[in-house]
C-alpha cells in the first residue's frame, strides 16, 4: 500500500512539473499582455523616417540580428532566425497580436535596456542607436510585415499610411535613403 502512495505521489509531482515546463516554454501562452509604457527618456524615440519595410535597412538589420555583423550580438540565438524562439522565455516575434502592443519607443527601450528578471540583456553598449533601429525594423518583419508604427495614432498601420506627425528625425513624407548609412544621424555609440 505504501508503494502505491509513493508511485501516485511521484506521478502527480511529475505531471505538475511537466505542466510548469510546458507553460514556461510557451506551450500555454495566455492572451497577450501590453508592456509597460516606455520611460520618459525613451518615450520620444521613434523609428527614423524611411526605415520601416526598407529592403536595405532590413538586410542590415538581419545581419545584426543573426550575429553576422557583430559576433557579440546574436538575437537569433534566443529568438530564432525566423522570429520563432529557440530558448524558453524569448519573445515570439511572429505573434502579431502580441507584437502590435509594442510601440516603436517601447521596443527601442527594451532592446536598449533589456528586460528585468529575464535573460534579455541590454544591448545599448554593443549597438549604436541606428543599429538598434535596424534590428527592430527586421524583427517587426516577422509578425508585423508590411506595417509601420504611426506615432500620432499610437498604433501599427499599413506601410505608407502613417501620419506626417513626429515620426523620427525627419518628416514621414521623405523618401528612404536606400544606401545612406544611418540616415545621416551623427550620434553613434562605440561598437
Amino acid at each position: 500500500m505504501n508503494e502505491f502512495k509513493f508511485v501516485k505521489s511521484f506521478l502527480v509531482s511529475g505531471l505538475a512539473v511537466m505542466g510548469l515546463l510546458m507553460s514556461a516554454c510557451g506551450g500555454a501562452e495566455g492572451p497577450p499582455q501590453p508592456p509597460p509604457p516606455a520611460p520618459p527618456e525613451y518615450a520620444d524615440k521613434h523609428m527614423p523616417a524611411g526605415y520601416w519595410n526598407n529592403p536595405e535597412v532590413l538586410k542590415e538589420g538581419e545581419a545584426i540580428f543573426t550575429g553576422q555583423q557583430n559576433i557579440d550580438v546574436n538575437c537569433a540565438s534566443c529568438h530564432g532566425k525566423d522570429g520563432k524562439p529557440v530558448k524558453a522565455g524569448a519573445r515570439d516575434f511572429r505573434r502579431t497580436e502580441q507584437m502590435q502592443l509594442y510601440s516603436d519607443a517601447v521596443w527601442f527601450w527594451r532592446v536598449s535596456e533589456g528586460v528585468p528578471s529575464t535573460k534579455m540583456k541590454a544591448w545599448k553598449s554593443k549597438l549604436s542607436e541606428d543599429a538598434i533601429w535596424k534590428v527592430i525594423a527586421f524583427e517587426a518583419s516577422f509578425g508585423l510585415k508590411g506595417k509601420e508604427y504611426d506615432v500620432a495614432k499610437g498604433q501599427w498601420v499599413p506601410a505608407g499610411t502613417a501620419g506626417s506627425g513626429p515620426a523620427g528625425d525627419a518628416p514621414a513624407a521623405e523618401a528612404p535613403a536606400a544606401a545612406a548609412p544611418a540616415g545621416g544621424e551623427p550620434e553613434k555609440a562605440a561598437e
